[in-house]
C-alpha cells in the first residue's frame, strides 16, 4: 500500500513540475521583412554583402568633434531621459521576477479588550491581552499554467525594448551634434567666403572710382560695382546671424556650452567624417540591427508573452497562506511551551463567469500582437526607406562634387579674364560684374555641397545602425 503511495505522490510530484515549467506564449517568429533582399543601385546584378558599421570614434575623427560628441552624450537632456527609462523598466521587471517566489513576512502584533463586567469570571481582570508572533507566506501564487512566467517575459522584452530605444537616441544624438557641428563649419566658410568677397569687391569699387574720376569709366559702372558691394555685404550679415544660430542649435543638443576652441577648422567637412568604401549592394538584413527595429521586435516578443498570460487566467489559480508563530495572553509566556501556532491555507480559484472579460482579454492581447507585427514591419520599411535614400544621394554625391569643382575653376577662369578685358578696355563692366557673380555663387554652392557630402556620411553612418555605445577613449 505504501508503494502505491509513493508512487501516486512521486506522479502527482512529476506532473506539478512539468506543469510549473510550461507556458501558454505562443511560439515566436520573427516576421518576414516586407523590404527587397539588398539594397543599392546593383541590387538585381550583384550578390548582396553584409556590413558592420563601426563604432563612432572610427566614424568622426575630428578631435573637436569628438569632445563635443562627449560633451552631449554627458549632459544631453533626452538621452538622460532614455537612460532613466531603462532604469524604470529593469525595477519593473524586477518587481515581476519577484512575484515567481514567495514573499515571506514577519508581524507583531498586541491585542487590549476590555469585555463587560457581568462576562467576567469573579478574580479575573475585565481587560483581556493577546501577543502575537508570526512568520509566514501571503498568498504565494504557484505558477502551474506560466502566467506569472509570460509576465516575466513580457516585462524582461520591454525592458529590453526600453534599452534599445535608449542606443537609438545615444545614436540620433551622435549623428545630430556631428550634423550641428557640420554645419557650423558651412556657415563659417560661407561667413568668410562672404567677406572675402565683400572686401574684393570694395577693391574693385576702388578701381572703378579712380577710373570714373579720369572719366575711363561711367557712372553706370560705378553704381553697379557699389551696388555689388552692399550685396556682399548683405550676405556677411546674414551668414553671420545663421553661424550664431547654428552655434546655438549645437550648444542646445549637446546640454551644455561648447567654448570657441571646440568649434570647427578650415577643412573640417573634408577630413572630420570618414567612411569606408561601402559595396555597391547591401544586403536588408543589416537593417535588422538597427536600434530602432530592434527595439519594435522586442516590442512584438512582449505582446506575444502577454497572450500567454492572457491565456493562462481561463485556468486555475493556486495560491498557498501559511504561517507559524507565538501566541499568548502575556508577554511573559510568549515563548512558553504550548504557545505556539500555525496555519496552512491553501486555495484554488477556478474563473467560471466573468461576463465576456476574460475573452476580452486574450483579444486584448491578439489584437495588441497584431498592432506589434505592423509596427515592427513598419520601422523595418521605414529603415529601409532612409537607407536606399542615403545610398542614392551617395551614388552621385563625388560626381557632383567633381562638376562643382570644375565649375569653381571655370568660373574663376572667366573672371580672370573679363577683368582682363576690361582693364584693356576690350569689354564693358558689366562682363565682369557677370564673371564675378558667377564664381561668387559657384563658390557658395560648392561649400553647400561639401556640407551635403559630409552629412551624407553622418546619415549613412545612422541609417545603417552605426556602433553608438563606445566612448572616443575606448
Amino acid at each position: 500500500m505504501s508503494r502505491r503511495w509513493n508512487a501516486r505522490r512521486a506522479l502527482a510530484a512529476a506532473s506539478l513540475a512539468a506543469l510549473a515549467g510550461c507556458t501558454m506564449m505562443p511560439h515566436y517568429v520573427r516576421p518576414q521583412a516586407p523590404v527587397p533582399a539588398s539594397l543599392g543601385a546593383d541590387a538585381n546584378t550583384a550578390q548582396a554583402t553584409p556590413v558592420l558599421m563601426p563604432d563612432w570614434p572610427q566614424v568622426f575623427l575630428d578631435p573637436k568633434l569628438r569632445q563635443v560628441i562627449d560633451l552631449a552624450l554627458d549632459n544631453n537632456r533626452d538621452l538622460r531621459v532614455a537612460m532613466l527609462d531603462i532604469d524604470k523598466a529593469r525595477a519593473q521587471f524586477r518587481i515581476q521576477r519577484a512575484a515567481l517566489l514567495p514573499s515571506v513576512d514577519a508581524s507583531a502584533s498586541l491585542d487590549r479588550e476590555r469585555v463587560a463586567r457581568q462576562d467576567v469570571n469573579a478574580g479575573q481582570s475585565p481587560v483581556d491581552t493577546d501577543h502575537n508572533l508570526q512568520v509566514g507566506l501571503s498568498s504565494w501564487e504557484l505558477d502551474l499554467f506560466g502566467r506569472l512566467r509570460s509576465l516575466k517575459k513580457e516585462a524582461l522584452e520591454n525592458w529590453l525594448s526600453t534599452a534599445e530605444t535608449q542606443r537609438s537616441v545615444r545614436l540620433s544624438l551622435v549623428g545630430e551634434v556631428a550634423a550641428d557641428w557640420l554645419a557650423v563649419a558651412a556657415d563659417q566658410q560661407l561667413l568668410e567666403l562672404a567677406r572675402q568677397t565683400a572686401a574684393s569687391r570694395e577693391q574693385t569699387l576702388e578701381r572703378i572710382a579712380r577710373r570714373h574720376d579720369q572719366g575711363l569709366a561711367s557712372g553706370l559702372d560705378l553704381a553697379q560695382a557699389q551696388g555689388d558691394v552692399e550685396a556682399a555685404r548683405v550676405d556677411a550679415a546674414r551668414y553671420a546671424t545663421q553661424l550664431a544660430q547654428a552655434r546655438d542649435a549645437l550648444q542646445l543638443v549637446a546640454g551644455a556650452p561648447v567654448s570657441d576652441a571646440l568649434m570647427p577648422d578650415a577643412g573640417a567637412m573634408e577630413q572630420g567624417v570618414v567612411l569606408a568604401p561601402l559595396p555597391a549592394r547591401l544586403d536588408s538584413s543589416v537593417l535588422l540591427q538597427r536600434p530602432d527595429v530592434l527595439s519594435a521586435e522586442h516590442a512584438l516578443m512582449a505582446a506575444n508573452a502577454d497572450i500567454g498570460a492572457a491565456r493562462a487566467a481561463f485556468f486555475p489559480t493556486l495560491a498557498l497562506t501559511a504561517s507559524t508563530g507565538r501566541s499568548s495572553d502575556a508577554l511573559s509566556s510568549l515563548f512558553a511551551a504550548g504557545s505556539r501556532t500555525w496555519s496552512f491555507v491553501p486555495s484554488i480559484t477556478l474563473p467560471i463567469f466573468h461576463a465576456g472579460a476574460l475573452k476580452a482579454s486574450l483579444d486584448v492581447s491578439k489584437i495588441s500582437k497584431d498592432i506589434a507585427v505592423a509596427q515592427y514591419e513598419k520601422a523595418i520599411q521605414a529603415a529601409f526607406a532612409e537607407t536606399a535614400d542615403a545610398l542614392a544621394e551617395r551614388d552621385h554625391l563625388g560626381e557632383q562634387m567633381a562638376a562643382q569643382q570644375a565649375r569653381v575653376d571655370a568660373a574663376q577662369r572667366t573672371y580672370t579674364l573679363a577683368d582682363a578685358r576690361y582693364r584693356a578696355g576690350t569689354d564693358d563692366f558689366l562682363q565682369v560684374l557677370d564673371a564675378q557673380r558667377s564664381l561668387y555663387s559657384a563658390r557658395q554652392d560648392l561649400i553647400s555641397l561639401r556640407l551635403e557630402d559630409a552629412g551624407n556620411r553622418v546619415t549613412l553612418y545612422k541609417v545603417l545602425g552605426g556602433g553608438a555605445d563606445a566612448q572616443a577613449d575606448e
